[in-house]
């Protein structure tokens, strides 16, 4: 009887869910976590689709005959911009995970 008991005890501190996560640091690494993946989101889709309804207007239009570095814009955004945001956001998430490790780690 008491193995099923404490059998039960780990089965549900073991339980996660990212959609219902525990208070304290579970829930701040998902909000970590949803940031991150907003951010990659609104860059990665949302700037080629805002270019895309821009093209039809060419007063509006931020690519239009514009370069950077000798490269047309779609084409710096795409093969190096994207590149560069990907390492930044990756910094930025171990940075911001690793501040939140250090201060649940002090109140232990």
């Amino acid at each position: 009887m008491q193995e099923k008991s404490l059998e039960n005890q780990n089965d549900q501190s073991l339980h996660i869910n990212f959609f219902k996560p525990r208070p304290g640091f579970m829930r701040r690494e998902v909000i970590v976590i949803c940031m991150t993946l907003l951010a990659w989101a609104a860059v990665t889709i949302g700037f080629p689709i805002y270019l895309w309804l821009t093209a039809s207007d060419p007063s509006l239009a931020v690519s239009a005959g514009r370069s950077i570095f000798g490269m047309p814009l779609h084409y710096w955004f795409s093969s190096q911009f994207l590149v560069l945001w990907f390492i930044l956001i990756c910094f930025n998430f171990n940075v911001m995970i690793d501040k939140l490790t250090k201060s649940y780690r002090k109140h232990r």
